[in-house]
């Protein structure tokens, strides 16, 4: 059986894009491979959150987990911190890492650029704790998004340097997991790129029915078509995105005729879009709200799951230390 691994950031909580997109996948895929989902409260560090948020954070992301459809008998779920084997084997690997390599990924550039002011060392290596997640548990899969491309690549290297230095195969490389053709990427409404945390132009699963059609109705279009038949804009296509992933298909071939034969009306097309996002992120919203207020199935859900990732981060632990030449006076 494969060996799955994904993790998302403490920081924010989890929107449309998440849920239609890797979310629904994982649901169908934690019936099929072993799977590993962490909430990565020490990669949320490089932005400095307050010690007030820092658990707020995490009881949230675990929250929205759960409410999405990961099942804890059927995966393990854990956070990353709560895994001390993590930050060992990321020591480990930093010595097997160069600055050059660090310093030449796209995604430490484009953060030095966004915030010149908090270029800390964690941010440089933040390839290297990337890859500490992947291999602590010999991961064979890992679904990555184009921006995390790059460092899935280090993780592949730092696999085979590790390997070739202490000359036994510890580690496998990691590959890809893209879900072929079954991953329904959903834009952002601002008309531009993909919905993301960092961007601001996304729906949440924990957004109430007021503010999310607050936010649908002030989504970016145009002027609207000119003539019939007239080729659609960027921001009316990932109008059309949306619609044709949370609405039935009558109701989309609806609004395409209008557009098509320009009786389309934008404000009509936003408030159908937002009626039926809510159908299927208010059911979500409810369960979020009851999970996170109980205690006692989330303690239950963190020891289990973090003793079945600690398991598995020892037994590689111990293949480390061995290749290394740690050993016991």
């Amino acid at each position: 059986m494969k060996t799955v691994l994904s993790g998302i950031r403490s920081t924010g909580h989890l929107h449309l894009g998440n849920y239609f997109g890797a979310l629904r996948n994982f649901t169908q895929l934690q019936h099929q491979a072993k799977c590993y989902f962490f909430i990565a409260d020490l990669h949320s560090l490089t932005t400095h959150p307050k010690p007030d948020d820092f658990h707020s954070n995490v009881r949230i992301i675990l929250s929205e987990y759960l409410a999405s459809g990961l099942d804890p008998e059927k995966s393990t779920l854990f956070v990353q911190s709560s895994v001390p084997e993590v930050s060992e084997l990321f020591v480990l690997l930093n010595m097997l890492t160069y600055k050059g390599e660090l310093e030449r990924t796209a995604s430490f550039k484009d953060k030095v650029r966004q915030n010149p002011q908090n270029v800390n060392a964690g941010l440089l290596t933040y390839p290297v704790l990337m890859a500490a997640d992947i291999l602590v548990h010999r991961a064979d899969w890992v679904p990555v998004g184009k921006d995390q491309e790059q460092h899935l690549e280090i993780t592949r290297l730092l696999a085979r340097r590790f390997n070739k230095i202490y000359n036994t195969p510890v580690f496998p490389e990691p590959e890809a997991y893209n879900f072929g053709g079954n991953l329904v990427k959903i834009p952002g409404l601002d008309g531009t790129g993909k919905m993301g945390k960092s961007e601001g132009n996304g729906i949440y699963l924990v957004d109430d029915e007021k503010t999310i059609t607050k936010k649908v109705m002030r989504a970016v279009t145009d002027s609207g078509p000119q003539t019939p038949g007239s080729p659609m804009s960027q921001e009316i296509v990932n109008l059309f995105t949306i619609l044709s992933v949370v609405s039935d298909p009558q109701t989309t071939a609806y609004f395409k005729d209008q557009y098509n034969n320009c009786t389309i009306r934008y404000g009509d097309l936003k408030k159908q879009l937002a009626a039926d996002i809510c159908k299927h992120t208010l059911p979500i919203k409810e369960r979020i709200e009851e999970i996170y207020h109980d205690d006692t199935y989330l303690k239950y859900v963190i020891e289990k799951g973090t003793a079945e990732a600690r398991a598995s981060a020892q037994a590689t632990m111990q293949l480390v230390r061995e290749a290394v030449g740690f050993k016991a006076f």
